[in-house]
């Protein structure tokens, strides 16, 4: 395997985890507003905080890509 080609895969892998964080953070806007319409705080606390968590990965992995876009990586 060369190395382009090994770059091309950590691309795609950085292409592929931001395109699934940000369907689940979609998806888990769905689930909590159906906790929310349910009354049930703490779930809806709990699915929050993955989206939160979501949203900091998200943030890394697009800082990744583009750095590596740019020729650093």
């Amino acid at each position: 395997m060369t190395t382009e080609t090994q770059m091309t895969h950590r691309t795609y892998d950085l292409v592929s985890l931001l395109y699934h964080t940000l369907k689940e953070s979609a998806t888990l806007e769905m689930y909590i507003e159906d906790a929310r319409k349910a009354g049930d705080d703490e779930l809806s606390g709990f699915l929050q905080s993955i989206q939160a968590e979501d949203g900091d990965r998200v943030r890394r992995a697009e800082q990744m890509l583009t750095g590596r876009l740019q020729g650093g990586g």
